[in-house]
């Protein structure tokens, strides 16, 4: 039975829980203490139960034989477990966020220790997170100089100054015509050129609250450093899976209707061929924009008119551009039809006049779509295209993930098995496409029992 001595000091009450855990080879016997904190404003009572809980956790872990003692803090062993991460294959982009995140987590909880943590220290830094002030970005920054004329006078392109800031051509390009680009971007760019953000451009922080989404995505990042802690017995539950964060209201997907697709294919018949193509593929595969600029030429088959998706271009404030593999590491194999495939080779054609056109400049990379010297793409600038061209024919706002939801509403409206359209996508399993398309998969079992009724049941003669 744990023995729990309360402790009263200059900064208000602890209490000290004590286990004894059988006798050494002397014949002394072993006793194993941890400190429990109460939260400020905890009542009496609230305090007492919560020392119960504590006092209970304890003594289980050390029966468990759990390495309560373990001196690292939340910071350092979080350090770790990316560090796992990595070594397993997690995107960088993925790593990349982690790390944003943990700024804020290790503010908060970084210097406890991982065995000190409980559910409270979580509830009160979810709390905190939703007052205002605390984004550290989603401002937005405008140029205050001519940033057309600083990039003639310096001899430096569009593209140099968008690969050196690890962004996409077409977002130096936004800022070069004075509209608004993120506050985030806009720093890269100052960067890339060597100056202060301050000295390039005017930037408004966004003071608003983070979004219950953004707070969940803190929370989940704990409780998977608590989940590896928890595996490794250095903690005797994961104390994020008794907190209690922000719950998220689910969203139908966005998607376009089949006016709107009309209207798009309309407005692209004017525009250059290789964007033309870029969005005919978004439109008729439902790929990840990564996956698109990551196509290769020796994964198309003119022949029996398919592509093979298997990599991708990632972008990372870590890595920069390189090719990966997809969000979920699966093979796919598309059909196209007869109208894509003629893009295709008109597109390569078109290629290939580049390349004669740049003579030894020409970089082989292999990619579908490429820069004017032959390498490869941002897959920002998929987003920054379709931006502008949106606005350029008065169009809605264009997503490119809405053609995938598109994609995958079409298909399951007119009757494909839900199986089919996952491995279409890309889904890690036939669940994820499940949960995202629920709203549609409702209304065929709907129209399936109508179906049943008026085939079985309606025809009496």
């Amino acid at each position: 039975m744990a023995h729990i001595e309360k402790i009263t000091g200059k900064t208000g009450a602890s209490y000290r829980i004590i286990v004894s855990c059988g006798f050494d080879m002397n014949g002394k016997r072993i006793f194993k203490k941890s400190i429990y904190r109460p939260e400020p404003g905890m009542t009496e009572r609230q305090i007492q139960k919560a020392v119960q809980r504590a006092a209970t956790d304890f003594e289980r872990a050390i029966e468990q034989g759990y390495s309560l003692d373990n001196k690292q803090s939340f910071a350092e062993y979080a350090e770790y477990v990316l560090s796992l991460k990595e070594r397993t294959g997690v995107r960088a982009t993925t790593l990349d966020r982690y790390r944003d995140l943990l700024v804020r987590i290790n503010a908060a909880i970084g210097h406890l220790k991982l065995a000190d943590i409980r559910p409270q220290h979580l509830n009160s830094f979810y709390k905190n997170l939703a007052e205002p002030g605390l984004r550290t970005g989603g401002g937005s920054a405008t140029v205050k100089i001519d940033l057309a004329k600083w990039l003639k006078e310096n001899k430096k392109s569009r593209a140099s100054i968008a690969e050196a800031a690890g962004i996409s051509a077409a977002t130096v390009g936004v800022a070069v015509k004075g509209e608004p680009i993120r506050d985030d971007k806009a720093e890269a760019i100052a960067a890339a050129m060597g100056k202060k953000v301050a000295e390039v451009f005017k930037v408004e922080k966004n003071t608003d609250p983070l979004s219950d989404k953004t707070i969940l995505e803190h929370h989940r990042l704990i409780s998977t450093i608590l989940t590896q802690a928890e595996k490794e017995m250095l903690v005797p539950y994961n104390a994020a899976a008794k907190a209690t964060p922000p719950r998220t209201e689910k969203k139908d997907p966005n998607y376009f209707q089949p006016e709107t697709i009309g209207a798009i294919l309309s407005a692209l018949d004017t525009e250059p061929l290789k964007w033309r193509l870029i969005t005919h593929l978004m439109i008729v595969t439902g790929c990840r924009r990564g996956e698109i600029m990551g196509l290769q030429w020796e994964k198309v088959d003119f022949e029996n008119n398919h592509v093979k998706i298997d990599k991708a271009l990632v972008s990372s404030k870590s890595k920069g551009t390189y090719l990966g593999n997809t969000k979920t590491s699966d093979i796919r194999y598309l059909n196209l039809p007869a109208e894509t495939m003629n893009l295709l080779r008109l597109h390569k054609r078109d290629q290939l006049r580049l390349q004669l056109a740049n003579g030894d400049r020409w970089q082989h990379t292999g990619f579908v779509f490429t820069t004017d010297d032959g390498s490869n793409m941002n897959p920002d600038s998929i987003t920054g295209w379709l931006h502008d061209f949106s606005r350029r024919h008065n169009l809605p706002h264009i997503n490119p993930h809405a053609f995938r939801h598109t994609v995958a509403s079409v298909l399951l409206a007119n009757g494909t098995d839900i199986v089919t359209v996952s491995k279409q996508l890309g889904h890690a399993s036939v669940n994820t496409t499940e949960n995202f398309y629920s709203h549609i998969i409702e209304e065929n079992k709907a129209k399936a029992t109508k179906c049943i009724a008026d085939v079985l049941l309606r025809q009496k003669a």
